[in-house]
């Protein structure tokens, strides 16, 4: 489950992610259509308005504004989706397919409730061993010609067990753009998917 994340805009590999997210059109878009202006720093939450990597009309890596969660049938929010199922399951099957794309963060964050009472829960800093950045693979859908995304999750390894029964899906950087174009078989790139973590206690 990923519910929050953070960005250190200060890192420099988000510098040219966060100017060409400013530079599209849909930057303007989301603010005259939701009222909400795309955040670039801090804890991210869900419905914010965020930097995201996705693949041009030309199937090259582009950065874009897009709002996180996805709106269903009932107009419920879904925030992430199981990678296990999305290409099967008929409400993420073409988003699986042809609109895939990946979210940087710095790291994120999840909750231990085990033992502690929900009001209580241990909050933890996340992110891959030996790496500044956390490349969150996503899927995203226009809804009212906007872009919307969901996090894609997946079973997590090692000490993750012992706080939640999910993590994030996360790729290495030299995946990033394979993951993003058209052409490509997601289902090929779960092996590589990234569950060496470092996890600290966070306020």
């Amino acid at each position: 489950m990923c519910t929050r994340y953070y960005i250190k805009k200060e890192d420099p590999v988000y510098v040219p992610i966060i100017r060409a997210s400013e530079r599209s059109p849909l930057y303007e878009r989301f603010q005259a259509d939701t009222g909400k202006t795309m955040i670039t720093s801090g804890e991210i939450r869900p419905t914010d308005i965020v930097p995201v990597l996705a693949s041009n009309k030309n199937g090259k890596l582009s950065a874009y504004p897009m709002r996180w969660g996805v709106h269903m049938a009932d107009n419920r929010l879904l925030f992430n989706a199981r990678s296990e199922t999305a290409g099967i399951k008929p409400f993420f099957r073409e988003d699986w397919e042809r609109r895939r794309c990946i979210v940087p963060a710095s790291f994120y964050y999840e909750w231990n409730h085990q033992g502690t009472g929900k009001k209580a829960a241990e909050k933890y800093s996340i992110h891959p061993s030996g790496s500044s950045i956390t490349w969150l693979c996503g899927l995203y859908r226009f809804e009212n010609d906007l872009p919307y995304f969901v996090i894609l999750t997946r079973a997590p390894e090692g000490d993750l067990k012992n706080i939640h029964d999910r993590m994030p899906l996360i790729l290495p950087e030299g995946l990033v753009k394979e993951w993003i174009r058209p052409e490509t078989d997601p289902s090929i790139l779960l092996n590589a998917a990234l569950t060496d973590m470092v996890m600290e206690r966070a306020e």
